[in-house]
């Protein structure tokens, strides 16, 4: 199938089906006219892709992974770098959480001073 096709099948646009060729998560073959000619396995790939991606994986590790996860075999090596994936977003959320409270904290401090017309109170 060419690019406009997967696109359309998978509702991926063709600039992101490129981008996803430059990253090396898909590989099409070039017809004898030169354009991009992609299998009908591309579908789910594409899919795997876009589920890899906002699961918040980067494009270095989905092309470290698509080669276990494609199969759909869930090897015991994919499970813990999965795992290990999922952990550092919890690490991210974590200092997010962190983020938010000191900015809560200085917020409060803000309203309170424009309130009362003192200024902020400095750490």
């Amino acid at each position: 199938m060419r690019i406009g096709e997967l696109a359309a099948l998978t509702g991926v646009s063709v600039r992101a089906l490129r981008y996803y060729e430059e990253q090396g998560l898909l590989d099409p073959w070039r017809g004898p006219n030169g354009r991009r000619q992609y299998p009908q396995d591309a579908v789910d790939r594409v899919r795997l892709i876009r589920r890899l991606y906002a699961a918040g994986l980067s494009s270095r590790t989905i092309r470290e992974l698509l080669p276990r996860a494609a199969n759909g075999e869930a090897t015991p090596e994919l499970l813990e770098r999965l795992s290990a994936e999922r952990r550092r977003l919890d690490g991210q959320i974590g200092d997010l959480v962190h983020a938010r409270g000191e900015l809560d904290e200085v917020i409060t401090l803000a309203t309170e001073s424009r309130r009362t017309g003192r200024p902020c109170p400095r750490p």
